[in-house]
């Protein structure tokens, strides 16, 4: 994983606390703010930053940062999936996917379910493999509750001509498309 870079003419925490010291090496949210009396040297595209108590503005990010204060971003909060009372992020579940060989792209949603709330779901671009195949292979890189429940193998691509994910769009298509089997 590549970091997002280092504060620069800003303030920046982990842990949604203001003015509380980063987090090395620890997941949890990130939240910015601009120095005293400078204007912002950053702006949000595409969605709107939530303002928390100090002057601190968040999109939900999670993430963690490097001895060397290099912050890295490994997830979104709301595309976190509750399963069973257990914190599934996606990123984590769509690296060790994404590790296999025959896989080109991978998307993880948390569909409901009855019983634990969310089941996780995978979208998986992938080459001559089989659903057997693949939860085998996670068997050994992720605990038991944090391997699929479901995959679906799918032939168009899964980020937008940006390279973005739209993972509630494809969660809402997915399960219309469950829900008309």
């Amino acid at each position: 994983m590549r970091p997002a870079g280092a504060p620069v003419r800003c303030e920046t925490t982990l842990g949604g606390v203001a003015g509380a010291p980063w987090v090395v090496g620890g997941g949890c949210g990130i939240a910015g703010r601009s120095g005293q009396g400078t204007p912002a040297t950053y702006r949000y595209i595409g969605a709107e930053a939530k303002a928390i108590e100090g002057g601190w503005e968040s999109l939900g990010d999670l993430g963690w940062a490097d001895a060397d204060g290099y912050l890295y971003i490994s997830d979104r909060r709301t595309d976190m999936i509750l399963a069973g009372g257990s914190n599934i992020y996606p990123a984590e579940v769509e690296a060790a996917i994404e590790a296999h060989p025959a896989v080109q792209s991978v998307v993880v949603v948390g569909l409901p379910h009855e019983e634990l709330g969310q089941s996780i779901h995978a979208l998986v671009q992938a080459d001559g493999l089989t659903t057997e195949e693949l939860i085998a292979f996670l068997g050994d890189r992720l605990v038991r509750y944090k391997i699929p429940r479901s995959v679906e193998f799918v032939s168009e691509p899964l980020r937008d001509d940006a390279g973005k994910v739209r993972r509630g769009q494809l969660r809402d298509e997915a399960i219309a498309r469950l829900a008309s089997v």
